[in-house]
């Protein structure tokens, strides 16, 4: 490591705390229709099932372009890639709040599914370049917490807004701070040069790689079940726990910060072991998803069931990135973009199932089954002949 290099990484927290800014606007970004999906659909004149499209697409663009980014950005230095996609973001959301029509606002929010699924890919595996060796994990969960934190309060903020000032405000909002975060980018972040580029087929090898296939494996599953159940979980909470309308957004919020302490707490254990954070992830979600129709019969009881699952998911990010950074550290950008590309389709795929699964056998099956896939997670870690040593 030059001097240079070691001096960049001392100072490397304020570009740490920009990239945390950078995942939470684009997350907030993608996630911004579902709180306006009544206006959205009213003003552009189509069904909500159809402006629920808006998030869709997003989700898969955001799949299909995490992986695919990595090796079209060849050689690019990353600080500029990365205000670039931002900037992209920014183009994004401004487009949707402009939209006169439903066909505008889809072609928006594909460029905001390209600005998320390169940024989440990028800045998941900086941290390590930014600050000291030691300093890598707390890093990890700083860049992920924008994640967790956009859940709590973005979306929430994002709703509000669109109430107070209408729907296309709020995209205008989203837009305004991805510029923002651009310029917190381009202030912060060192010169990134890349670490070697990456063709498309050393991609699709390195999925092959035992240590980096498990993970995806491992995420693919706990994400789909986490979002088979999470998805549905208002009805759930209203017809099993008896839980008002007006106090669903409460309960929500404290899962979300009860999230936000689950990364922080998460990044540390994964630090020394992502296996073991993994597997007591993986198990705790498999059993509060599962208890939730046996003893969440209560508002007291359904709170203590969503305390334990925020914690638990709120540091799934993290440990599997700090098992992909691990299980692959000569192609760190390579396996996040991967693991972007898996998380991205498991959200997509997790509410596709359990609205499936909803309409088949009803609200409480979701949460079975997303106990089902959480534990299968748990069992192909737990058989799998395959470890990673934190580095």
């Amino acid at each position: 490591m030059t001097t240079r290099e070691t001096e960049q990484r001392k100072n490397g927290w304020p570009a740490v705390s920009s990239l945390a800014g950078a995942t939470f606007t684009v997350v907030t970004s993608e996630m911004l229709p579902v709180g306006l999906l009544t206006p959205i659909s009213r003003d552009l004149q189509v069904t909500e099932g159809m402006a629920g499209l808006t998030l869709t697409v997003t989700g898969l663009v955001a799949a299909v372009s995490a992986p695919l980014l990595i090796p079209a950005l060849g050689n690019l230095d990353r600080r500029a890639v990365l205000c670039a996609l931002m900037a992209l973001l920014a183009v994004g959301n401004l487009l949707a709040a402009w939209s006169p029509g439903f066909g505008v606002m889809l072609v928006a929010r594909v460029l905001v599914g390209i600005g998320m699924g390169g940024v989440w890919a990028i800045a998941a595996s900086l941290a390590v370049r930014l600050v000291p060796p030691r300093s890598v994990g707390s890093a990890t969960s700083l860049i992920f917490s924008g994640i967790a934190v956009a859940s709590v309060l973005g979306v929430p903020a994002g709703t509000y807004l669109g109430e107070l000032v209408g729907w296309r405000m709020a995209f205008v909002g989203a837009g305004g701070l991805s510029l923002v975060v651009a310029a917190a980018l381009v202030m912060s972040l060192p010169s990134l040069p890349t670490e070697g580029a990456v063709r498309l087929g050393a991609m699709l090898r390195l999925a092959g790689v035992p240590r980096v296939r498990l993970g995806l494996i491992v995420v693919a599953l706990i994400v789909i079940g986490h979002f088979t159940a999470y998805t549905y979980v208002r009805p759930v909470l209203e017809k099993v726990s008896g839980v008002s309308a007006g106090q669903i957004g409460t309960l929500l919020l404290v899962y979300g910060l009860f999230g936000v302490a689950g990364n922080f707490a998460s990044g540390a254990g994964a630090a020394r072991s992502p296996r073991v954070t993994l597997l007591v992830l993986g198990g705790t979600l498999s059993a509060t998803m599962a208890l939730v129709p046996l003893l969440g019969q209560t508002t007291l009881t359904a709170v203590a069931l969503l305390v334990v699952w925020g914690l638990a998911y709120g540091g799934v990010s993290v440990a599997a990135q700090a098992w992909m950074l691990v299980a692959a550290p000569e192609a760190r950008e390579a396996t996040s973009g991967l693991f972007a590309g898996v998380f991205n389709a498991g959200i997509a795929a997790g509410a596709l199932v359990g609205g499936l699964a909803t309409d088949a056998a009803g609200t409480t099956a979701v949460m079975w089954l997303g106990a089902v896939f959480a534990a299968g997670a748990v069992l192909v870690l737990a058989t799998a002949g395959v470890r990673v040593r934190p580095a």
